[in-house]
């Protein structure tokens, strides 16, 4: 804390110093009284600034510093966005009662988000919620962990406004009690995200329970635009069906990692829902037929995610040729992606519109056809993904690199040990200066396939200095990412460079509702 004080001190004294400096020079005596200058004389307004830049949990540290700084940050201007689930934020909430006071004291009418793990969701809390924070749109509602649920029996009362409401599913525990209490309150969500247990799921077969009932839920919520059904392994294509008879106003649906589903609705939910553009449905297991079966040519939809769905090459062709729109396609780990797919795409399809292409782990495309199919469209990308292929190096890359001009995401390489190398001072050359745009960029390599010299940092300050708009580049751990690490920090950009063993680079950053499809 000591420490922390200090350097806010001497920030505060360079800050006052460099602002005295804009007017004339007034004498020694001017110096002396900028050397008294401390935070401690900073306006209110100014600490508010500084205090919004930290976490919640460091604003409640900050708290036991002064009176002064006590006013500062109870002021609900900086309890907007709140979590209290404490493996996110850190923020622990020993009570309820606590927590009641909170909302009374701290959050009022300022708050528009709030996260709750299930030890806080009580009917008494949503109370007043409802009550106090007549601003609140933005809620999740953690049951992930339950093993029983509180007595919501006497709920007579929950927020009204939220337009945005991710429930985390139990494994286990039935919701359909605390479900039917709300129902008559949620008719103005335009966002829905229902979160299940993946993860948690053991291969072996086990009895599925289904937690909640869809059927039911799609009745009270009859205008969303977004819908997200992620990992719930109860899910089938008759409750997507159901949602699609309620909820015309349908842009965005999303069952990626929903086992269940296997595009039997697909046909009627196109039909039911006109405004439908964006559709992800990584993990699904895809039955070719049914997908042939949809009236694409009719569809307006735009971005696509077909990952891992193990659709046939007979069945890519006749999807990808008939969609008239296709604007963002992830297609990646498809045995059935191969060189005539793209072809049929290029000739008889309408690729003039594509922003975004992922076709990670498609072993079956030769460099040859991606070639072809870059040199023709490569302009016109904004994010393209051709990573772990073996067979795709940086003499492809560095082949193409000319035409990726207007590329925001770039992602690269294979995890596999090649038995050729990557001469990536080169290949960071071609991108500083080909993709001036770039915003995201991730080399997959294993470090043992890099290769570079002395003047590896020469290649690096030029993707500093042109990339200027770089907000992530990940490297596999290793001597090279450690080198550029270091670059970047000597620039002060410390949170660019990152590792593949804690960050992720994706397209879905180009998606349309890219930030209401967020759910943590």
């Amino acid at each position: 804390m000591d420490r922390r004080m200090s350097n806010w001190n001497q920030l505060t004294v360079e800050a006052a110093i460099l602002q005295s400096t804009q007017g004339p020079w007034r004498g020694p005596s001017r110096r002396i009284k900028r050397a008294t200058v401390t935070i401690e004389k900073l306006p209110d307004k100014v600490l508010l600034n500084i205090f919004s830049y930290l976490s919640h949990r460091e604003i409640c540290r900050m708290a036991q510093v002064c009176k002064k700084w006590r006013v500062i940050a109870y002021d609900t201007r900086l309890w907007r966005n709140v979590s209290l689930r404490p493996e996110i934020s850190g923020l622990h909430v020993g009570s309820l009662e606590s927590l009641l006071g909170l909302i009374s004291i701290r959050f009022g009418g300022t708050l528009r988000y709030i996260e709750l793990p299930i030890e806080l969701i009580t009917h008494t809390v949503l109370h007043e919620l409802a009550n106090k924070c007549p601003n609140l749109t933005h809620m999740l509602l953690d049951f992930s962990t339950a093993m029983q649920l509180h007595d919501f029996s006497e709920m007579q009362a929950f927020p009204t406004k939220l337009r945005y409401l991710c429930i985390c599913l139990s494994e286990v525990i039935f919701m359909e009690g605390f479900m039917r209490k709300i129902y008559n309150f949620i008719n103005g969500l335009e966002i829905l995200h229902l979160i299940g247990t993946y993860e948690k799921v053991e291969e072996e077969e086990e009895e599925i329970y289904e937690v909640i009932n869809v059927h039911k839920l799609k009745s009270a919520t009859p205008n969303l635009r977004v819908i997200n059904l992620y990992g719930i392994n109860f899910v089938d294509d008759s409750h997507i069906e159901a949602f699609s008879s309620n909820c015309i106003q349908l842009e965005c649906l999303a069952v990626n990692y929903c086992a269940k589903v296997n595009g039997s609705c697909l046909k009627t939910v196109f039909q039911r829902s006109r405004r439908l553009t964006c559709l992800l449905m990584n993990q699904t297991n895809l039955v070719s037929e049914h997908v042939m079966q949809v009236e694409w040519e009719k569809t307006a939809l735009q971005e696509l995610d077909i990952t891992a769905t193990d659709l046939s090459t007979e069945c890519l062709i006749d999807m990808l040729t008939r969609i008239p729109n296709l604007r963002f396609l992830s297609a990646g780990q498809l045995n059935g992606f191969n060189d005539s797919v793209l072809k049929a795409f290029m000739e008889m399809g309408n690729p003039k519109n594509l922003i975004a292409l992922d076709v990670d782990s498609s072993d079956n495309l030769t460099d040859d056809a991606l070639h072809k199919f870059l040199s023709r469209f490569g302009h016109q990308l904004y994010g393209i993904s051709l990573s772990g292929m073996p067979h795709i190096t940086d003499q492809l890359w560095q082949s193409v690199l000319p035409v990726l001009t207007n590329a925001k995401i770039v992602i690269m390489g294979t995890q596999e040990r090649l038995g050729v190398n990557i001469h990536v001072d080169q290949l960071m050359d071609g991108i500083a200066n080909n993709c001036a745009n770039l915003e995201r960029l991730e080399l997959r390599w294993d470090p043992e396939n890099l290769r570079f010299s002395d003047k590896s940092q020469k290649a690096v300050d030029m993707l500093r200095v042109k990339c200027v708009k770089m907000k992530c580049l990940v490297l596999s751990d290793g001597r090279y990412y450690e080198t550029t690490k270091a670059n970047f920090e000597r620039a002060d950009r410390l949170t660019v460079v990152r590792t593949t063993t804690n960050c992720r680079v994706s397209n879905y950053y180009l998606l349309s509702n890219y930030k209401d499809l967020i759910f943590n």
